[in-house]
């Protein structure tokens, strides 16, 4: 089935994206998972490619492209998820709360060096004692004078530890719920903002996963990105598309699963013929392509939908559950068609496998997704 979204432009730039990944991701990214974080060199070099930030108007800087090319650096960068995480989470949601919600003084600022790769950005949601509730924040910024004082502690927070600048979610009236939630766009080299080490997870190794402390930090007014008070409204107003993110993702990586899982069991014989010629080899496969192409077809329509503004949040949450869980079927199949080897660290198909599995939990896990969704019933 031929895929007629994209144009030979998105193509093109498709090719670039590859290149790039080939050259300089794909062959460091044992040497990153070993330190637990990516070489920092790496942004400046997409930002020399023009690979990142694609919507980002000329005016700062940036191509001022359609969102899918964006959907292309999602689905290129998924085979190299160590990384990838760390792109998306710069180009495409930090990027879309600077295009959307930051005054023109804020834009001036940070987007061309975003496009640049000279700063790398991060999102600061979650705290040690929440998750998927925002409106539960503790972090608090409170108004003295010409500045916000902010305190609190983020976890889990992608690009921690390289990021220049961060976008913290935090309460300016503690006492107003979701209606106290701001957004404050924090400059890491601020006094009182400190970095904590790369986290050790199973999966995602090379990918920037760390905690952020801010103590007495003195953010300028000025930094506040929209209105005071209006932070939950901008992240729910955001999420759709961040959740497609995921869905695009997780296709993509289980097209490539399956790819390479193809490859492996017609050269693997056992018994006097390829694993290939078995038939539950080749009925394991066929339901995997099948639900593979049902996904790779809902999703491309939620693309569609997304440039034409028709996207909603259920649709984007059935994307992001549905898809992530897929993903993590099809990896599962995969490693098992592998055989013992399967189960070796530096097979590709065991560090995909590690990899998908927070696919379910960030971006809101799977279990939230459902919740939205059985609210429409």
């Amino acid at each position: 089935m031929n895929r007629n979204l994209f144009r030979p432009e998105h193509e093109l730039f498709r090719d670039s994206v590859r290149r790039f990944l080939q050259q300089h991701v794909g062959p460091k990214l044992e040497g990153w998972a070993e330190r637990g974080c990516f070489d920092r060199a790496v942004f400046s070099i997409a930002g020399e490619l023009g690979l990142l930030c694609p919507t980002v108007p000329e005016a700062y800087g940036g191509p001022g492209a359609d969102l899918l090319y964006s959907a292309v650096v999602l689905e290129e960068a998924a085979p190299y998820s160590n990384f990838g995480l760390s792109l998306t989470m710069h180009s495409e949601i930090v990027t879309n709360y600077f295009l959307h919600f930051a005054s023109e003084t804020l834009k001036a600022k940070w987007l061309p060096r975003m496009v640049s790769g000279e700063a790398v950005a991060a999102l600061a949601m979650t705290e040690p004692d929440g998750g998927s509730d925002v409106k539960a924040v503790r972090a608090t910024a409170l108004r003295e004078g010409d500045h916000y004082r902010l305190n609190g502690a983020k976890t889990f927070i992608s690009n921690a530890t390289t990021c220049d600048l961060v976008v913290v979610v935090a309460k300016t009236d503690p006492a107003a719920g979701a209606k106290g939630v701001s957004l404050l766009v924090v400059d890491t080299t601020l006094p009182g903002v400190k970095k904590g080490s790369p986290l050790k997870k199973i999966g995602l190794k090379a990918q920037d996963t760390g905690e952020l402390f801010f103590e007495d930090v003195m953010v300028p007014v000025d930094h506040l990105l929209g209105e005071e008070g209006r932070g939950f409204a901008y992240l729910m107003q955001e999420l759709p598309w961040e959740r497609l993110q995921i869905a695009v993702s997780a296709i993509a990586a289980a097209e490539d699963a399956y790819r390479m899982t193809v490859e492996y069991v017609r050269g693997r014989r056992a018994f006097g013929q390829a694993v290939a010629d078995f038939q539950n080899t080749r009925f394991v496969l066929a339901e995997l392509k099948t639900e593979i192409r049902i996904g790779r077809t809902f999703v491309d329509r939620c693309l569609q939908q997304l440039l034409q503004r028709e996207l909603d949040a259920e649709a984007a949450s059935m994307a992001k559950y549905w898809c992530s869980d897929l993903q993590c079927k099809v990896v599962d199949a995969c490693v098992q068609l592998h055989g013992g080897y399967g189960f070796m660290a530096e097979v590709p198909i065991a560090r995909a496998y590690v990899d998908a599995r927070a696919q379910r939990i960030y971006g809101g896990t799977n279990e939230i997704m459902k919740e939205l969704i059985s609210r429409n019933l």
